[in-house]
């Protein structure tokens, strides 16, 4: 027994490393780091718990964890909600009806925001929703030209706008992994509430939903994890403007450490920003074991 643990032990030595030295020791070093005032050359000044007290009295700070809460309804819970029924859609109605290539395609196509470079997405989007873009041209073409919005220049529905794309680029996600949980779902299930006169929301909100409960649970963990760290889009859409309107807190440290030169700052907001997601994720994790026990 003691040979076999230890021949077990020995596979996980690669991962370990990895661990330590892409996460452990970057995460230990910004800690300290947090604890210095320093521009990122020369000697840093050891300053304590100093940057941590500027920042719970930082008021754009707060302001862009607002923010955040704001982009996790747009990345984790309303993606979800979309994608169930998608997912739903495309498994119930387009699989049985066109055959399972029609709903492949279809979720293919769902998807693709998702592994498409954010530079690339994000260039396209700007063109589309620039005060001369191609949404405020479809709206005038159709009648609608009052309500076109310089969607990314306005501090009103900046925030708004960029919740839009990034919906579109996260909702297809959610609908591959409810669709592959669906597939596991014994389809008794289905002929049982059908027998006993179900509708077909009946048989989705009594049968489908609790029995992908756990592929709930890792969406919504892994989305609002996504949310919460969430930089690429902000930098190539509106790099937290207009006037602070998108600005959130990675970003937020980002500009504190690259461009203010105040590195012991930003590396204070990164620690607070990864604590943050730990607990939540301990949380989720909790929750997720109870009702899995239930």
């Amino acid at each position: 027994m003691i040979r076999s643990r230890g021949s077990y032990l020995l596979f996980l030595i690669p991962g370990a490393v990895l661990l330590l030295a892409v996460i452990v020791v970057p995460f230990v070093m910004n800690i300290g780091i947090s604890l210095t005032q320093w521009t990122g050359t020369g000697a840093p000044k050891w300053t304590g718990l100093d940057n941590y007290t500027r920042l719970f009295a930082d008021g754009t700070f707060w302001a862009s964890f607002q923010h955040n809460i704001a982009l996790v309804v747009a990345m984790a819970i309303l993606p979800a909600m979309a994608g169930l029924v998608i997912a739903a859609a495309l498994f119930d109605f387009v699989g049985k009806r066109f055959g399972p290539r029609a709903a492949s395609i279809l979720r293919a196509c769902i998807y693709l925001p998702q592994v498409l470079p954010i530079a690339v997405a994000g260039i396209v989007w700007s063109w589309i929703l620039a005060p001369e873009g191609a949404l405020n041209e479809l709206l005038s073409g159709i009648g609608l030209g009052s309500l076109a919005q310089n969607w990314l220049g306005d501090p009103d529905v900046a925030l708004y706008s960029v919740m839009g794309v990034l919906l579109w680029i996260q909702v297809g996600y959610p609908v591959v992994i409810f669709m592959a949980g669906m597939q596991r779902v014994d389809p008794s299930l289905y002929e049982a509430a059908e027998l006993d006169g179900a509708s077909w929301w009946g048989r989705f909100w009594h049968v489908t939903v609790p029995q992908i409960r756990p592929e709930v649970f890792v969406v919504l963990l892994t989305c609002t994890i996504a949310s919460l760290k969430v930089f690429g889009p902000i930098y190539v859409l509106t790099q937290g403007g207009p006037g602070g309107a998108t600005n959130v807190p990675s970003y937020f440290s980002f500009q504190n450490f690259f461009e203010k030169t105040q590195v012991g700052y930003g590396a204070a907001i990164a620690t607070v920003l990864t604590v943050l997601i730990l607990i939540l994720t301990t949380v989720f994790l909790r929750v997720q074991n109870r009702g899995e026990k239930a």
